[in-house]
């Protein structure tokens, strides 16, 4: 919020010291948190530690000078415009703001930047997040779900903090689970598919169980039964025999029915406001893989131990590590099929050198972490340098209150099923608690807070852990919850529309009375919003923006119970709080946007 006068500051500081010959080091400023009033802190210790380490500090210990730099850079200072005061201690400089001041300037800043508050400086980097990536000849389940929505909130995120962002999506329609459901479909089903393209979607995947139980080895024991499931399975491995062979009828089929998989995706990605800008497919970069493995093998990274055995890397023996980390990774069968590894090299090379990417970030469950840490080692041996800024951003399992959920035993919740369930639900709420909202209002209205639950539950809980999704508790309006939050922006658009003011074209910000507590934590949450889109950004964590938002609406219910707007009996308190009101509406709703969450205008 007081960017230029910090600048300011900090050149001031390098003057003191160039003219004190005092080693140049980079100050870093941290917040001081509201005890009265607000202000900012940077310490000496490295300085001073800089001197000692060159010569200069004459014997003095590092926390003495420290407090000496200290408190000559705040007697070189002075006074500041926009600084109440300044104080040295223990080695720190703490410069404090006037409250109304630091008050005025917070709302100031929201209204004025509107929808890019929080939003970071251009970073000079492109950055690739590739998500949203269920396999074909499948249905789009909840898990799927916690992918997509924790791709897209990070994608979102990295933008909005000032890298230039590309969407990917790396579908897998390739392999004996695809060529499974296309043998089942061919022999059992052909020509019965539904119209719908949901139905269709969840149709495929009925198929995919049935056929894996029917070939399953569990399955059917008497030596009849065993011939026939030895009989099916030589006619699948046939049908990837011909699929690996281009055979024209089994390719067509094989398009057909992924072009299925392709619309139900699309259709849920619409639904979820998810525009992928660039989509990979596994089948693409099969070929290409193995000219990689090839070229390995010849600059010595790789060994080639067919036809008795595997291609391989030897990763910790490549780079020099005593201790075993990083194992030996198989990139190439005897056989010479490719493996998941090997395709993910032809993809990152086309991420780097088609699209120029200087971070790559893959969402992908926590299973393939030993996966994406022989990838990038690899990437690096191989020489590419966009290889240390590639990031594997893992993800546990969600289960239902029941248990595990099993696509091979058919026992899945399908996304659309609990989108549709979430927003009967809500409709069913609006009907009983505002029965007077307008037919033709509602279904978008329960759109907004069904979706909104949805992808807050599975936003709120840290990435790395596996979760429970209970579609009573995501949908509750108390508590760690998305209609929690959209329910704080709600409660703001009432007031400011009782008021009566264009709150746009006031001007009123006057906030030198008494704050109360609840005005000074809002104030203070709205402050640290653009510090935790960067760090979200920087850690690849969308779990800090959604803790936030709760925070931040947290602090406004507080406000909305405890401090008088419409009612307060001062004019220009009156107009400064509904200021404030609207700046934290901003805020919330700009939050809620890197979240993939919308708030509707009531509920």
């Amino acid at each position: 919020m007081f960017e230029k006068e910090q600048q300011s500051i900090e050149a001031k500081i390098r003057d003191f010291c160039a003219a004190n010959d005092i080693p140049q080091v980079e100050l870093k400023w941290m917040p001081i948190p509201f005890s009265g009033e607000w202000g900012i802190s940077t310490s000496f210790f490295a300085t001073a530690a800089a001197e000692a380490k060159a010569g200069k500090s004459k014997g003095i210990p590092v926390p003495a000078r420290a407090q000496e730099i200290a408190e000559a850079a705040k007697n070189a200072l002075g006074l500041q415009p926009g600084i109440s005061r300044g104080e040295a201690v223990k080695g720190y400089l703490n410069l404090y703001f006037s409250t109304a001041e630091y008050a005025r300037r917070v709302v100031e800043t929201v209204l004025a930047d509107g929808e890019k508050f929080g939003a970071g400086h251009p970073k000079n980097e492109r950055v690739m997040v590739e998500y949203a990536q269920p396999n074909t000849h499948h249905s789009f389940h909840i898990g799927h779900y916690r992918n997509t929505i924790l791709g897209e909130a990070l994608a979102r995120i990295v933008e909005f903090a000032g890298f230039e962002t590309i969407r990917a999506s790396y579908p897998g329609d390739l392999g004996l689970g695809v060529i499974t459901v296309l043998w089942a479909y061919e022999k059992f089903y052909k020509g019965q598919e539904p119209a719908d393209i949901h139905e269709r979607g969840q149709w495929l995947l009925k198929i995919y169980a049935e056929a894996t139980n029917l070939l399953s080895e569990k399955e059917g024991k008497t030596p009849a039964e065993k011939a026939q499931r030895e009989a099916y399975d030589a006619e699948r491995r046939e049908m990837y025999r011909k699929w690996d062979a281009g055979d024209e009828y089994v390719r067509q089929l094989w398009l057909e029915t992924r072009e299925w998989s392709m619309q139900e995706l699309r259709d849920i990605l619409e639904m979820m406001d998810v525009k992928i800008d660039v989509w990979f497919f596994e089948s693409e970069v099969d070929e290409p893989s193995k000219k990689i493995v090839e070229e390995l093998i010849a600059r010595g990274i790789a060994e080639d131990e067919r036809p008795t055995g595997p291609v391989i890397v030897k990763i910790d023996e490549k780079l020099g590590l005593a201790k075993e980390k990083y194992r030996v990774a198989v990139i190439l069968r005897s056989d010479g099929t490719s493996l998941y590894l090997t395709k993910d090299l032809a993809l990152a090379e086309q991420k780097f050198d088609e699209y120029h990417v200087d971070r790559s970030v893959y969402v992908v469950d926590n299973r393939q972490s030993l996966h994406f840490q022989q990838a990038f080692k690899i990437l690096e041996l191989w020489g590419f340098k966009q290889a240390e800024k590639c990031y594997h951003l893992a993800y546990g399992f969600v289960s239902l209150p029941e248990g595990a959920m099993s696509a091979r035993r058919g026992r899945v919740v399908l996304f659309k099923e609990v989108y549709d369930e979430a927003i009967q639900r809500v409709l069913a709420t609006i009907a009983e608690k505002n029965p007077n909202m307008p037919e033709g209002e509602r279904r978008g209205v329960a759109q907004k807070i069904g979706m909104g639950a949805l992808a807050y539950s599975m936003l709120s809980v840290d990435n790395n852990k596996d979760m429970v999704f209970d579609i009573n508790e995501a949908l509750s309006f108390d508590g760690k919850t998305g209609p929690y939050i959209q329910n704080a922006v709600v409660r703001a658009n009432s007031i400011l529309r009782k008021s009566g003011i264009d709150i746009r074209a006031s001007n009123t910000r006057n906030f030198d009375y008494q704050l109360t507590n609840h005005e000074i934590e809002l104030i203070e949450q709205m402050s640290r919003f653009p510090a935790v889109v960067q760090q979200a950004a920087e850690e690849y964590r969308p779990l800090l923006v959604a803790a936030y938002a709760y925070d931040l609406a947290t602090a406004f219910h507080s406000f909305y119970h405890a401090v008088p707007v419409l009612q307060a009996d001062d004019e220009s308190v009156r107009a400064a709080r509904l200021q404030l009101v609207a700046s934290a509406r901003q805020a919330l709703t700009n939050a809620l946007r890197l979240l993939a969450v919308s708030a509707p205008e009531v509920m």
